[in-house]
This record gives C-alpha cells, sequence and structure tokens, in this order.
C-alpha cells in the first residue's frame, strides 16, 4: 500500500542528511540545514512534498518534545527562582516591542487595530530555535540562557491573550469578559493540577514503573505523561508548548527526570529537526527574491530594534551589560507562535496576504541569522561593550576571563569545590587554612563577582555539563566535593565526574541517609548525610585525605569550637585513611614527632625498632619541607619531623600516642 506521508519523510530525511552533512563541513549550524532543506522541498521550492499538513502536524510534535526536555532539566524551584525574569522582564520585552512596532506601523498609515496586531508578532521570538541552540551550547543554565528561558516561558503564556483579543481588535462581537473569565479559571485549575502532580502523583509513579525495569514502560510512561499534560493545558485554551514545559516540570521533581530526559532525547532530535524543516517550507522564494531590497534593510531593522528591547527589558533587571547583550542577541528574531498568531490575524482580515509574506520572509531570515548571531555573541559583546562601562558595572571582561583561566592553568592535585554555600565557604577556608591548592564552580554570577574581588578561585559555571568540570582540569584533581543542596542536579554531577574520571576521590554532601546508596552506585567514594553529619565533617575527610598532620587539624578543629561550631563537631574521630584501590586494607596516615621520647626522638629507625614495637611502616619522612622518600634503617628521627606511615588502625593508632 502506497503511504504518500512516507515519501515525503523520506524525501524530508534523506535532503536535510545532504545538506547537514554539506553545512557540517563548513562548520555551520545544523539548524541552518535544516530551514534551506525545508526551502528547497518546499511548495514555494522543488515542491517535493505533498503532505504539507501532516509534515506541520509532526513539526508540533518537535515543538512539544523540545520544551518537554527543557521543563525536565529544570525544576520547580528553579522556575520559582525565575519569577522575576518571567513576569517583569517579560512584560518588559513584551509590551516594549508591541508598542514600539505600534507606532512605527502605525505612522506608515496603517490603522491602530491593524498596528498593535503588527506588535504583537513583533513581539514573539522563536522558542525552539533559541533554547535548542542554548542547549546544545550547554549555556541554558547561564544568566543570559535563564532570562531568555523566562522571557519565552512570558511570550508562550501571553500568546493565548493575543489569541484572543485578536478577533475582538478586528471588531468581532466576542464576550471577552467571560473568555478571559473563563481562561482564568482553567489557567487556574492546570497549575493546581500541575503542583499536586509534580509533588504527590508523578513521582510514585514513576518510581512504580522504575521497579519494573522495563524500558519499554518506562518510555511509554514518560510519553504520555508529556501528552496528558499537554492535552490539558491545550483543552484549557493554553499553547501546546506550554502544556510540554509544565510536563516536563512535573518529571523534573522524581529522581528519574535524568533517565527520562535520556530516553526522550533521541525522539527529540528526529521531530524538532522536522519542525525546522517545516518552518524553511514556508518562505516563498519568489517574493523573497523580488522583494529583498525591502525584506533585508526590514530584517536589519528587528535586528537592532528587537535586540534592544530585549537588552533593555534585562539591563532594568539590573544584569551586567554582558549578561545584558547575550540575551538581546538571543532574541531578536521573530518566532514560531506568531505563524500561528499570523494565521487568525488573516481570518480576522488584520494581516493581508502580502504583508504576511513581508513577515514570513523577514520572520524565516532572522531565524536563518538565529545560529550565527548566538555563535559569535560573545564577540559581538565584546565589541559592543567599552571597557569603560565594563569597569563601571563591574563585568567580567574577556580579559578578566582570561584571568580566571589563569586561576586553575597548570593546576594539578587540586581539590574542586562544587558550591559555594555554607559548606563550600567552610571546605575552602580549611584548604586555604591547610595551603591545599583548590577550585570553587558555582552558578551565582554575584557570588562569583564578589569572591571573585576577594581572591577566590572561583569560576562561573554548572557542574551538571562535563564541559564545565573540565574548565577546572577536573581529571588533574585530588579531591572533588560536591557541596549543593539540589539531589537531582548532584546525581547528574556525580555522573558526569565519573565520566571524566575514575581516580578522583568524590565527598558528596546530601540531605539524607536514603540518597547515599544511589550516589555511592553512581561513583561517590564518600556520601555525607546532613541529617547526621556537617560541613566539618566534609573538609575534615578532605584534610585526612591530603594526609595534613594531625596536630594541624586539632588546632583547626579547636578554632572551630571557639567560632560557636561545636555542635558540628564530629565526636570522636580519628584521622582519616587512605584506602588505596589496589591494595587491599592499605592505610597511611601522617604524623608529627611532638613528643620529647628518647624511645623514638633522635634514634634511627633501627634503634627505635619502630616495625616491631608499634606495628607499623615508615614510608617518608617530611623534614623542614623536604621529602625523604628512600627510608633506611640508619634514618634518624627528629622533633616535628612528618612521619607518613602505613599498617592498620590499632597499631597507627599506638603509634601516633606515643609520639604525641
Amino acid at each position: 500500500m502506497h503511504l504518500p506521508l512516507l515519501q515525503d519523510i523520506l524525501i524530508l530525511l534523506g535532503f536535510s542528511v545532504v545538506v547537514v552533512f554539506i553545512l557540517q563541513r563548513f562548520h555551520l549550524p545544523s539548524i541552518l540545514g535544516f530551514i534551506i532543506t525545508g526551502i528547497i522541498i518546499g511548495p514555494y521550492g522543488l515542491s517535493l512534498i505533498n503532505a504539507v499538513d501532516e509534515v506541520e502536524i509532526i513539526s508540533e510534535i518537535g515543538v512539544i518534545l523540545l520544551l518537554f526536555v527543557i521543563g525536565m532539566e529544570l525544576s520547580l524551584k528553579q522556575l520559582v527562582s525565575m519569577r522575576k525574569t518571567v513576569f517583569i522582564g517579560g512584560l518588559l520585552q513584551v509590551g516594549l516591542s508591541v508598542i514600539v512596532a505600534t507606532l512605527i506601523y502605525k505612522f506608515l498609515g496603517f490603522a491602530w487595530n491593524e498596528a498593535v496586531f503588527v506588535g504583537f508578532l513583533f513581539s514573539l521570538s522563536s522558542t525552539a530555535i533559541v533554547l535548542k541552540i542554548l542547549q546544545d551550547r550547554n549555556e541554558i543554565s547561564a544568566p543570559h540562557g535563564r532570562n531568555a528561558l523566562g522571557i519565552l516561558i512570558f511570550q508562550d503564556i501571553i500568546v493565548v491573550p493575543m489569541l484572543l483579543v485578536t478577533p475582538i481588535m478586528a471588531g468581532e462581537s466576542d464576550d471577552i469578559g467571560m473568555a478571559v473569565l473563563t481562561l482564568l479559571i482553567k489557567s487556574g485549575l492546570v497549575i493546581v493540577i500541575t503542583y499536586i502532580s509534580a509533588r504527590y502523583l508523578v513521582p510514585r509513579l514513576m518510581h512504580l514503573i522504575a521497579r519494573t525495569q522495563n524500558k519499554e514502560l518506562f518510555l511509554l510512561t514518560t510519553i504520555a505523561i508529556c501528552i496528558a499534560i499537554t492535552f490539558l493545558t491545550s483543552e484549557a485554551g493554553l499553547s501546546l508548548a506550554l502544556g510540554a514545559f509544565l510536563a516536563g516540570l512535573i518529571i523534573s521533581e522524581s529522581e528519574y527526570s535524568h533517565q527520562a530526559t535520556s530516553t526522550i532525547l533521541p525522539f527529540r532530535e528526529l521531530f524538532t529537526s522536522i519542525f525546522f524543516v517545516s518552518i524553511g517550507m514556508l518562505l516563498d522564494i519568489q517574493f523573497f527574491m523580488e522583494n529583498a531590497l525591502v525584506v533585508l534593510p526590514l530584517v536589519l531593522v528587528v535586528f537592532i530594534l528587537k535586540g534592544t528591547i530585549a537588552s533593555l527589558a534585562t539591563a532594568i533587571l539590573k544584569y551586567p551589560p554582558r549578561t545584558v547583550l547575550l540575551t538581546g542577541l538571543a532574541l531578536f528574531q521573530i518566532g514560531e507562535f506568531a505563524f500561528i498568531l499570523s494565521r487568525v490575524g488573516i481570518k480576522a482580515g488584520l494581516l493581508t496576504d502580502e504583508m504576511n509574506q513581508y513577515f514570513l520572509s523577514v520572520s524565516i531570515v532572522t531565524m536563518l541569522f538565529t545560529p550565527f548571531v548566538i555563535q559569535y555573541s560573545d564577540k559581538i559583546s565584546a565589541i559592543l561593550i567599552h571597557p569603560r562601562i565594563q569597569k563601571k558595572w563591574g563585568v567580567i571582561r574577556s580579559k578578566y576571563d582570561t584571568k580566571e583561566n589563569e586561576d586553575v592553568k597548570g593546576i594539578e592535585n587540586h581539590l574542586v569545590i562544587i558550591g559555594y554555600g555554607i559548606n563550600g565557604t567552610n571546605l575552602a577556608k580549611a584548604a586555604r587554612y591547610a595551603k591545599i591548592p583548590y577550585v570553587i564552580l558555582e552558578l551565582n554570577a554575584d557570588v562569583v563577582r564578589l569572591q571573585k574581588a576577594r581572591g577566590e578561585p572561583i569560576v562561573f559555571g554548572d557542574a551538571v555539563h562535563e564541559h564545565i568540570l573540565n574548565t577546572v582540569r577536573l581529571k588533574n584533581a585530588r579531591v572533588v566535593v560536591v557541596a549543593i543542596s539540589d539531589p537531582k542536579a548532584t546525581k547528574l554531577i556525580v555522573s558526569n565526574i565519573r565520566n571524566i574520571s575514575q581516580t578522583v576521590y568524590v565527598v558528596v554532601r546530601t540531605r539524607y541517609v536514603k540518597e547515599i546508596d544511589t550516589l555511592i552506585e553512581l561513583g561517590a567514594d564518600e556520601v555525607i548525610p546532613e541529617e547526621f553529619e556537617t560541613s566539618i565533617e566534609i573538609f575534615t575527610r578532605v584534610l585526612h585525605n591530603y594526609l595534613v598532620p594531625i596536630d594541624e587539624m586539632e588546632n583547626l578543629i579547636d578554632s572551630i569550637r571557639a567560632d560557636n561550631y561545636k555542635l558540628f563537631l564530629p565526636q570522636g574521630r580519628l584521622p582519616k585513611k587512605i584506602a588505596s584501590t589496589r591494595i587491599p586494607d592499605f592505610k597511611i596516615s601522617c604524623v608529627r614527632l611532638l613528643a620529647d621520647s628518647g624511645s623514638i626522638i633522635g634514634k634511627t629507625i633501627a634503634e627505635a625498632n619502630v616495625r616491631k614495637k608499634f606495628g607499623v611502616n615508615i614510608l617518608a619522612i617530611s623534614r623542614k619541607d623536604q621529602m625523604i622518600s628512600s627510608i633506611k634503617p640508619n634514618e634518624k628521627m627528629i622533633q616535628n619531623d612528618l612521619v607518613f606511615i602505613t599498617g592498620d588502625q590499632e597499631h597507627i593508632e599506638s603509634f601516633y600516642n606515643a609520639v604525641s
């Protein structure tokens, strides 16, 4: 049986493979290849696609899966933390865009209702393209990525009132009051259902499904949740993309979100590729060529005005100039939801067919430019920002970024601290006290800027991304401490650490004892449950791992006691020994020879008969910052020597008591 859609999908994928392959040879983005493919095979190109409507439906699935995955990578807590960007930044960006476009369009002689509608179209950016590119560049969690995401979320929300208002502006007699009230009631119900599902229903359901260890069932359940929430929001009059995003947020609250994300990713890549092809199919090549002298200047105007407005909205939120510009450069294009809105405008008589072609041409060209603009946004922002402005705003300039890299350049055998909260701060103090080289990874830009000014070796970045871990030379590190409070991110970070290095010693802070087994299975060497242990326990284990002398550790603990940290002090803890993974039960400890004992001090190792008397072997002696690694029986032991010994715990304790 002949299936036209199957033939069209084959043509679509075949051309996509060829075009994207050619562009990859020139190191051009894949998204550009998909849009070009759509232009070539679309109804205005070679007309190779017959089932255009079916392809558009498949492309909508791509948008749904894209927003679904992005939602899973966030959390309700993170979304709440973005509320200022979503509602203030989003309202400013949309509001200013509508006002500016309306005034310009009215100045050109069009009616007010037509001008306002064009303002609606002008205000919307491409959620799918921007988030796809930022995600590929691992910049979703960066300040400009979070700002772009917040503003795009607001756009997805505001497009619903725009769809409601458009027929009213055209003069159609609808009861706008009742429509808005109904929409608010439905939206409230969606929010309540989302919260209940995220907190109580979905985590339990995912746990039951995961226990079956059936991959097919897990995939079906994940897809079903996505479609169910998307359908619910669609029935409430909200956008499909917003519903998919909420579905992702719901699953993100379960501990199985990482597995769900990895399961969905292959499908997302396929369907979003088809979406970008469908965007290219909308462009009328002949119209564009005939009106290029009008379209291209309009593209430049849109780029400048819309980028400036998005930057201004971000600047009002008090972000530094670099973040302001990067956000504006990410949101300058006209987005896919404007296409949906334009169809409503055409039916309502607010947009003529000719103006719609101008709109489509400008929109698609801005989309084509988006990958290039974002790719070179760092260089563009560096050119646009004057050094004096950078100094005034306290921005980390490109020159400063180089200095930041120099902080970790060539560092070896160091400690990596992920998270600069209370635990991370205490650990950094302890490392500084013990003169251990360390680097801090922190996601809060304000904290990074403040601590950088204070001389801390701190790097901005989200450790859930492997390339961020590589920037702090994790392969060369000796110990990594994960000191953040997000259990979801902690698990992903531990997994990423083990993907990079199998030998680095990983200490993880967690809130509950029940999370210990999972984290150890992922690769953590030690897990400190917050229910019983504290930040002191974390850094004492780290310092013991670095073989810090016991007396220095005791001095540090005494100072903590004097600073009212008695509650956090681990009681009765002996020095942590280093257990080698190559030799079972091989333990090392470092002891300073303090006691003026005639049986040890001033005698050679042979005279003191250390091995027979104490049951330990001396591996090395550190004397006046010089390491004596070749130990001979006639080596004399002097007071204040640092002696590295090996043995079981009982004999090490006996030796320590004799010399302390």
